[in-house]
């Protein structure tokens, strides 16, 4: 009994976790105050930062320390990063490419049949593939591992290069005032795919399984899950609508903005929570996940804050059972009886998310995620193979979310 009862206290504690943003913050590393961070890159527990004006620096221990990792790096002003296997590329605002290929100990730079033009972007599809987005010189190709460029700009109709991205075989390049092109051809010719797209300034992609997230300067977020051929917006709940950029982490998708910090989304953009604690610089210009953390570069630094934190964060005014779901129950289970019953009734037809959450935060399994019918749901949840104990049951019924404890004994 007493267990039950530490049990349930402990599960009390992590609703009301869920329920409220939760209260551990970001903290700024020791990366260098004042350049800009252009960009972060990984590198297996190796994590790159890149400087408006200090080159690039290099934390082997998750941000605790930093270390400046310029030798042969003779533009100082870097804007764009990016791994392809044991191999970093990192981009300068004077038209450079740079290649390291022991961790940034070195650098040598790879420029032939470049044009003296800003990098904005990298990119690397397959195997020795890389891709460099420019600021006026249109898209430019290596298949060479940056030993020679070409440009690959046919059917291009800007030449302003903000973003590129890799889905599966397609490449999209993200453009000013031009919106987003795609090529399926590894850059020999491009097309407009701009259907849906109200803001055609496009500052960055996120590429998550069949969905494509396109950030734009102005206006928020547009959503693809078929290749490109429409966009919707999905900006519910995103206060600052210039996006600089992505990361996935976990089953999150955090979104950057500029002056608005730090947005993330656990339902595949429908809305957006403000994750900004304890972040006191909201210029936000790259996100990138590194182990258990995920990092933010801004115009004054790099900040940490770990991924466990953020899990399940949930609007915290919806807690009581929202209008659009009634009746819902669960059926404990029992030693005799593994199965866990989770019954509601809908009262639209709506996308509906229900997970599955252990007491440290972390989703274990996801029992729906599709779009249901108007009407009553039964859903079971086979507890055979579960520790005993409290976990949390998050029902994700449109906008809405609604989190329960269950119980699991033995």
């Amino acid at each position: 009994m007493k267990k039950i009862l530490a049990q349930l206290a402990v599960g009390i504690g992590l609703l009301a976790m869920f329920t409220h943003t939760v209260g551990a913050q970001w903290v700024q590393t020791n990366a260098p105050k004042g350049p800009y961070i252009a960009a972060l890159a990984v590198s297996g527990s190796n994590i790159f930062a890149a400087t408006f004006s200090s080159g690039v620096f290099l934390s082997t221990n998750s941000g605790t320390s930093w270390t400046a990792v310029n030798s042969g790096l003779m533009n100082d002003t870097v804007i764009s990063l990016v791994v392809s296997g044991s191999n970093i590329f990192a981009g300068t605002a004077g038209g450079r490419i740079f290649l390291s290929t022991n961790n940034g100990t070195s650098w040598a730079a790879v420029n032939s049949g470049l044009t003296n033009t800003a990098i904005n972007s990298l990119a690397v599809s397959g195997s020795g593939n890389v891709f460099a987005g420019t600021q006026g010189s249109g898209v430019f190709l290596s298949t060479n591992n940056g030993t020679s460029w070409t440009a690959v700009n046919s059917g291009l109709t800007t030449t302003y290069v903000w973003s590129l991205a890799v889905s599966g075989t397609n490449i999209f390049a993200g453009t000013d005032a031009g919106g987003i092109f795609i090529s399926t051809n590894n850059g020999t010719s491009w097309t407009t795919v701009n259907s849906g797209l109200a803001n055609t300034t496009v500052t960055s992609f996120e590429v998550s399984g069949s969905n494509i997230f396109a950030g734009t300067w102005g206006g928020g977020v547009f959503l693809s899950n078929n290749n490109g051929t429409s966009w919707s917006a999905v900006n519910s709940g995103l206060a600052n609508t210039t996006v600089t950029s992505f990361e996935i982490g976990g089953s999150n998708i955090f979104a950057g903005t500029w002056g608005g910090g730090v947005f993330l989304s656990s339902n595949i953009g429908t809305s957006w929570t403000a994750v900004n604690s304890g972040l006191t610089n909201n210029v936000i210009l790259c996100l990138a996940v590194s182990g258990s953390n995920i990092f933010a570069g801004t115009n004054d630094g790099v900040w940490r804050r770990p991924l466990s934190e953020m899990e399940g964060v949930i609007n915290p005014e919806s807690q009581e059972q929202p209008q659009n779901l009634s009746g819902f129950k669960l059926t404990q289970p029992s030693q005799s009886n593994h199965t866990a019953l989770i019954s509601f009734s809908l009262s639209n037809s709506e996308p509906v998310a229900l997970k599955i959450y252990n007491l440290s935060g972390h989703e274990i399994a996801t029992l729906v995620s599709k779009n249901l019918e108007s009407g009553p749901h039964s859903i079971t949840w086979n507890t055979k193979n579960s520790a005993a104990g409290c976990y949390l049951v998050k029902m994700q019924a449109g906008s809405n979310t609604y989190v329960k404890n269950i119980f699991i004994s033995r």
